[in-house]
């Protein structure tokens, strides 16, 4: 099976572990990624808040490149920022005179059937978690994970599709598959702060107290997590807070598709 990567800037940076271990266990379970040709930035959040349209032709750029050049019209991403910035631009387009003004930026048609998927929905909803467990040779007994959604996976509804926007469960059920315990808890869909690491240090830094707090409240010995921003807010910051709040936090944060590549016994 192929669909369309694109890994964005993240993936290639700061969250390089996420882009090898999705491409390692999609090999794994038969699914080509296939990284978008000459694909360009999303822009993120700091598009989106200083030019409107070039925050929805960036995007569309990508769409379009994926359908010209690798002739795909499926997207598996990643980073839940790209992820959002994607549904986001599809949205946009609806309206006639928003998609006439992008076709004249990105100098092509807006492609307005390509299906969008976040990594965690491609091997949940597109490979089937049956598949996922034949891969299984290493269970994660022992695992307590609390998965963390953040604020981009699942929201808003309107833009996302999502049904179970405020109490997703896709992450825990692989999870579960791998042979993980998943703690219910409080902080699934709370904001880690993201981008605001380095502008508003401190608004993070409260935020992610309270996102590490509830998952050692809930018995957790580790977060599990499908976006490279949060990542780095609950993994980076952990000695910064421990300083601030005088905590002990050593929560080991994994990308969820890193603990597929454990129980599947990938290197």
């Amino acid at each position: 099976m192929k669909i369309g990567y694109y890994p964005g800037c993240s993936l290639h940076s700061t969250g390089i572990e996420y882009d090898v271990s999705a491409k390692k266990v999609s090999a794994a379970l038969g699914l080509e990624l296939v990284e978008v040709k000459d694909w360009v930035c999303c822009g993120s959040r700091p598009t989106h808040q200083s030019d409107d349209l070039m925050s929805v032709a960036l995007p569309m750029k990508n769409m379009s490149l994926m359908k010209e050049k690798n002739k795909l019209d499926e997207m598996c991403v990643p980073c839940a920022s790209c992820y959002s910035r994607m549904k986001f631009a599809q949205e946009r387009i609806k309206d006639e005179g928003t998609r006439k003004k992008i076709e004249e930026i990105i100098g092509s048609a807006c492609p307005s059937d390509v299906n969008v998927l976040h990594m965690l929905d491609t091997i949940v909803e597109k490979v089937g978690l049956e598949e996922v467990q034949k891969k299984v040779v290493k269970p994660l007994a022992g695992v307590k994970a609390v998965c963390y959604y953040g604020c981009l996976m699942t929201r808003p509804p309107k833009v996302t599709g999502k049904e179970k926007f405020e109490n997703p469960v896709n992450m825990e059920a692989l999870l579960e598959t791998l042979g993980a315990e998943t703690p219910d808890w409080n902080m699934k869909t709370f904001c880690c702060g993201a981008s605001f690491a380095l502008t508003q240090t401190q608004v993070v830094l409260e935020l992610t107290k309270k996102i590490l707090d509830d998952a050692v409240s809930a018995g957790a010995n580790a977060i599990s997590v499908g976006c490279p921003l949060c990542h780095a807010n609950l993994d980076g910051r952990q000695e910064q807070i421990n300083a601030k709040y005088k905590t002990s936090f050593k929560m080991p944060i994994f990308y969820f598709t890193e603990l597929m590549g454990l129980s599947f016994g990938i290197k």
